[in-house]
């Protein structure tokens, strides 16, 4: 049975020393790896304008367009569950370029003109499904690429740029509509996914499958239910990577105002402009939280302010039981944004060196998985809680929530980190 073992070593040592952007940058493999995802992340949100613009003026109906739009997110859980475990059992580059590759030949099929609404569905899906395979990979190998020193700052990088190409795929999306149709803009999407695909063939190096073998310590062969329950286990190992996992899911509770950006705008008498704002919040913040924690806070201290930034993050989705107006709610979303954002990248990272390799693509699919389920489900609470109250008092009540379930993991988390014995230096 695999364990997580003395994973506070290598976390602190690899944080011992700052590295800066530019150092990051001179890995070409990350060079190629960062240009892909930011491929294919723009043309992820390219796709969904597209969809739903494709969606509506095909069929007419809110219903279908909102459904078509779910189908982007929802089978990824699915995929977190089932499929993760591939990034460990298969050559994780190959698996990251034949995904791409696949990807970009269904959305092909999904640009042909007069496609079925159900084959559309059944191919938009797919896609969806297996988005965690490729993250799960690509998470995976990231430390083999840029190593334990260089590891954290890479995640700044990802989290910097993917907010910003995720920001700039729902504008460009709009624009390029506008200026041709949702079938050019498709094909620009699966152009995304085989330039992806050939980075990856050609600039990243060949290297063996985490677990070979596939068997466990006598030799048989482990069944899929064996490892997922063998990954699941190693996410509640011990008190400090149950805190870890637990302030990843927290996060889909403090990001629950974009769920409810219509109503909240409403509520303030706001119109669609108000609800886009609302929605660039979060990215918003995203971007200056994780350029700001990677650049001034040294890595040694980072660890130490993840339960404080886990509760700074709900504290201020808190205030909005005060009725705050719309551009002061605003602002709090993007110090939501922010900090949230760093909690994610900060968990993340201390995740990712706490688990062996073996299983490190399933357990972080299957994590992501649990914070996409949250992410899904809270907005649905949210809803029926705004029904019975409104927009503003059912997101305080989601931050109030948070607080109050961040205080015991921060604590618990710092004990954690107390626990484990400072790294001998040479």
């Amino acid at each position: 049975m695999l364990s997580v073992g003395d994973w506070g070593r290598p976390t602190l040592r690899a944080m011992a020393s700052g590295t800066s952007y530019k150092e990051v940058f001179r890995v070409p493999e990350f060079r190629a790896m960062w240009l892909a995802e930011l491929q294919s992340v723009a043309g992820d949100q390219l796709a969904r304008v597209a969809l739903s613009v494709l969606v509506f003026t095909e069929t007419g109906s809110a219903a279908l367009t909102g459904l078509t739009y779910a189908l982007t997110f929802v089978p990824s859980l699915l995929g977190g569950i089932f499929l993760t475990g591939l990034a460990d059992r298969f050559p994780r580059r190959e698996l990251i370029m034949w995904i791409d590759g696949l990807r970009g030949c269904l959305i092909l099929l999904v640009a042909i003109p007069g496609m079925p609404f159900w084959s559309l569905c059944v191919l938009v899906g797919i896609v969806s499904l297996l988005q965690p395979v490729f993250k799960s990979a690509q998470l995976a190998l990231l430390p083999d690429v840029l190593g334990e020193e260089r590891f954290a700052t890479g995640m700044a990088i990802r989290s910097i740029t993917i907010q910003s190409a995720q920001m700039a795929g729902f504008a460009g999306g709009g624009l390029l509509i506008a200026v041709f149709n949702p079938y050019v803009v498709l094909v620009l999407d699966a152009i995304t996914f085989f330039g992806s695909a050939l980075l990856i063939r050609s600039r990243l190096k060949p290297r063996p499958a985490a677990d070979r073998s596939g068997a466990d310590d006598t030799g048989v062969r482990r069944s899929w239910r064996a490892s997922a329950g063998e990954s699941w286990g190693l996410l509640f190992a011990d008190r400090g990577m149950r805190a870890l996992v637990l302030m990843l899911w927290l996060m889909a509770l403090v990001a629950v105002y974009e769920g409810m950006a219509a109503p909240y705008a409403a509520l303030f008498g706001g119109s669609s402009v108000t609800v886009g704002l609302i929605l660039a919040a979060d990215p918003l913040g995203s971007v200056i939280g994780a350029f700001l924690f990677s650049k001034f806070v040294p890595e040694a201290r980072r660890p130490k302010l993840l339960g404080p930034f886990a509760i700074l993050a709900a504290a201020p989705v808190a205030v909005c039981l005060l009725q705050p107006g719309l551009w002061v709610s605003i602002v709090l979303f993007v110090l939501a944004g922010g900090f949230g954002t760093i909690v994610v990248m900060q968990t993340t990272t201390s995740m990712t060196f706490m688990l062996p390799d073996a299983r490190r693509g399933q357990a972080i699919g299957m994590s992501n998985s649990g914070l996409t389920t949250a992410t899904g489900v809270s907005p649905l609470f949210a809803g029926i809680l705004a029904d019975k109250t409104d927009a503003a008092q059912a997101v305080g009540w989601f931050g109030v929530a948070g607080v109050i379930a961040a205080i015991p993991l921060a604590v618990l988390w710092q004990r954690s980190i107390r626990a484990v014995p400072a790294p001998v230096t040479d």
